[in-house]
């Protein structure tokens, strides 16, 4: 079972990551090219890469699909991969108006000229992202509220997983899916990068298509549901009071009487 959260605790990790966005930002649109480079230090705040993620990070160089949540200060790994030569592409919901939109984009969104926010919404805006070589970012811990969304667990509690990485897997099956975050451990900001498993083996994730399935049912082939969702949960028995997708409320579409109404 997952540690109470001590709310008190989570708002004050919320309020400084937010202002981290909002003042510091910069800092992360600094950091070094080369992975060697690290540990390093930039504008007072110490950065680090995790032992055994650089061959990692280098495969993410080339592109694929790439899993986090809201925990910790995630938006802020957006300008640190971009530093590292990594390709990244971050669907966003354009918000209005339509000059703050710009602003995001443009300004806050985009490294070294490069902007890595776009308004992809159909599954060929997602595989054209796939084909041009691209990492595309998918935050995989809210309530999938669409029709085909995958039955799934986290944390012991039903919940909707969605079901666009097992799509686009389908149709590109030889993408590589990368799961990455970043920690905070003594003061020092540590980046984390896993490929994940996807070989037929115990416990391990198992892609197939609905013609290969053989009755399988959907949350056995779903790869947020085997592997993301247990690396979710290990975070969150970490620290839960780093997570948070309460604002999106997680298990709404399954419970929503715990939301009281």
């Amino acid at each position: 079972m997952a540690s109470p959260v001590n709310y008190d605790e989570l708002l004050f990790n919320l309020t400084r990551h937010v202002g981290e966005l909002l003042f510091c930002f910069g800092t992360f649109k600094k950091l070094p090219h080369d992975f060697f480079a690290y540990p390093c230090c930039v504008d007072g705040w110490t950065f680090d890469i995790a032992e055994g993620s650089t061959p990692v990070l280098e495969k993410m160089r080339k592109g694929g699909i790439f899993l986090t949540a809201h925990y910790g200060n995630y938006e802020a790994m957006g300008p640190w991969l971009c530093r590292l030569g990594i390709p990244l592409v971050a669907s966003y919901i354009p918000v209005k108006p339509k000059w703050l939109n710009n602003v995001l984009e443009r300004k806050i969104r985009a490294v070294d000229g490069r902007s890595y926010s776009v308004d992809a919404r159909t599954p060929r805006d997602f595989l054209r992202i796939l084909n041009d070589g691209k990492l595309f970012c998918l935050l995989s811990d809210q309530d999938s509220r669409i029709p085909s969304a995958i039955d799934g667990t986290l944390l012991g509690q039903s919940a909707n997983v969605n079901p666009l990485p097992d799509f686009l897997l389908e149709h590109r099956p030889q993408t590589p899916v990368f799961i990455c975050w970043m920690e905070e451990v003594c003061g020092v900001r540590v980046l984390h990068a896993v490929e994940v498993e996807r070989a037929q083996v115990p416990g391990a994730a198992h892609l197939v298509s609905p013609a290969q399935s053989n009755g399988a049912s959907p949350a056995d082939s779903s790869i947020v549901n085997t592997q993301f969702n247990k690396w979710l949960e290990q975070r969150i028995l970490e620290n839960p009071n780093l997570w948070y997708s309460f604002t999106h409320r997680r298990f709404y579409s399954r419970s929503p009487e715990i939301y009281g109404g």
